[in-house]
């Protein structure tokens, strides 16, 4: 198995759960703010659907939880316990990157949570 055909490269460049070849995003910038959020409806190569039930994408609302979360107490042991930053600047710095953030951890938490859900494509032997 390639490195290309992981879940982990899956989530980090942006492609399909089950064949790791189309885009599961319209654009690959997250930082395309009028398109950022936008998905393809299901992928080029193996006509996965990305769009699922009405409200199956709420639970990555609990990926994104975590993903703030770990981003918080990471960047709070780098400030305040190696650099002896203090609250306020702590409180500053995480709310600022939080929001330039925000896309980032929008996409991934989608594609974090459809990937515990949907099954690579396995090849057969013959």
């Amino acid at each position: 198995m390639s490195f290309r055909e992981t879940k982990f490269y899956s989530i980090l460049a942006n492609k399909c759960p089950q064949c790791h070849k189309g885009d599961f995003f319209e654009t690959n910038n997250p930082y395309d703010l009028k398109k950022f959020a936008h998905m393809n409806s299901n992928c080029k190569f193996c006509n996965e659907d990305f769009k699922r039930e009405t409200g199956f994408y709420f639970g990555a609302a609990y990926v994104s939880y975590g993903l703030t979360v770990g981003f918080g107490i990471g960047l709070y042991l780098l400030l305040c316990v190696l650099y002896n930053v203090g609250t306020v600047g702590f409180l500053i710095t995480f709310s600022t990157l939080l929001v330039i953030l925000l896309p980032i951890f929008f996409r991934y938490s989608r594609l974090i949570w459809i990937h515990l859900f949907v099954r690579p494509k396995t090849k057969k032997n013959n």
